[in-house]
């Protein structure tokens, strides 16, 4: 009897964590074609109109999903992209590829999720990132539309996109690397932050950046919503 009841126990805790499955459609609303990565997740071709869908584990953390650009791969996937880029077609767990690049982050924890989109790596396509459920609290749909490319400083520029001041400078003041005390809003996180108030401007921007949503939450990722 003992050994039943602890089968049942197994069974009913399986139920329980599958109910805070999470899946992440990514959406491919641009004019042209994104090649979508994700870490983890891999990576993919997303013509205008398509979407791929992604299914973390539960407790996936310093999680991210990102479009690339102008991407060339051979037959074997192997090749590069102007923005984004991870030298493959399926990204590899852990490469989070080369900026400039707009993110999506991602957290999935009990009770609570936390997601966010970050300039902290530069700007390279429209970014909304939204929960499709589970709505409440801090939980709210998260948008970076703004011509950031187009008004990009020009010792920022990069082909494809907006580069971060960090990797333009090397400097503590804009990469918090170390002294992470003194670390605070520049003029450059200005240029960010004015455009795209709800998304990380620099590494310490979480008190206006990051946002909470119930466990088990599902979410879509949209490329120029």
């Amino acid at each position: 009897m003992r050994i039943l009841q602890a089968s049942i126990i197994v069974i009913l805790l399986s139920t329980l964590t599958l109910t805070h499955a999470t899946t992440i459609d990514v959406f491919n609303n641009c004019g042209y074609t994104v090649w979508a990565a994700a870490s983890p997740g891999g990576g993919q071709q997303l013509n205008p109109g398509e979407t791929w869908q992604l299914n973390p584990a539960p407790g996936t953390s310093m999680a991210r999903v990102w479009g690339r650009t102008g991407c060339t791969f051979d037959a074997n996937g192997n090749g590069r992209c102007d923005t984004g880029d991870c030298g493959k077609l399926v990204c590899d767990n852990g490469n989070w590829g080369t900026v400039p690049k707009t993110l999506a982050e991602y957290t999935l924890a009990n009770p609570t999720d936390t997601i966010d989109i970050s300039l902290v790596e530069g700007f390279n396509i429209p970014m909304d990132f939204s929960p499709t459920s589970g709505f409440g609290g801090k939980c709210k749909s998260i948008t970076c539309n703004a011509d950031i490319n187009g008004e990009c400083p020009q010792e920022l520029r990069a082909t494809g996109g907006c580069n971060n001041p960090c990797s333009v400078f090397n400097e503590v003041k804009y990469c918090c690397t170390s002294e992470r005390g003194s670390c605070g809003p520049t003029d450059y996180s200005q240029f960010f932050k004015t455009r795209c108030p709800d998304a990380y401007s620099y590494p310490q921007d979480d008190e206006t950046s990051t946002f909470a949503c119930a466990s088990g939450t599902n979410y879509k990722v949209t490329f120029c919503p």
